[in-house]
């Protein structure tokens, strides 16, 4: 804790001497998690936030490409913890060409998937740096996959 206090005081010199100032009200101190543009950061490592999590699970069959639109935006924003995102959103996906949104039992299939996954979202870790790993990308004709 000593040494955190002491990058903490660093930082807060730094900007008071350049005329700045951290405004009290935004900042947490000796915190276990924080929640930062849409995530909750912990020492678990990263993951989405819970209530934007809610969103998606409770969003409603979209009835037109505006409201696809915003639940692909919202999910899209989360694809990063979710395996194949591009796989299982490419029927939803090509209902936004223009004049083309006609819901189906695949756009159906598709919304139902996406958000089950979206309910179960992993935990995002950092690799151990101090062991030897090796990172794999697979890119497919459809969407890219494991990476």
């Amino acid at each position: 804790m000593e040494e955190h206090v002491g990058h903490l005081r660093e930082v807060l010199n730094m900007l008071k001497q350049h005329c700045m100032f951290a405004k009290k009200s935004k900042c947490r101190f000796a915190v276990n998690e924080v929640d930062y543009l849409g995530h909750i950061i912990n020492d678990k490592g990263v993951m989405g936030d819970p209530s934007k999590v809610v969103s998606m699970v409770e969003w409603p069959e979209p009835k037109n490409v505006k409201a696809l639109r915003g639940f692909l935006g919202l999910t899209g924003y989360y694809q990063k913890f979710i395996q194949n995102y591009d796989l299982i959103a490419a029927p939803l996906t090509s209902l936004l060409k223009k004049n083309d949104f006609s819901w189906n039992p695949e756009a159906s299939k598709a919304f139902t998937a996406l958000k089950q996954a979206m309910s179960h979202p992993p935990i995002l870790k950092l690799p151990n740096f101090s062991k030897p790993f090796v990172i794999e990308c697979d890119a497919s004709g459809n969407g890219i996959g494991q990476c």
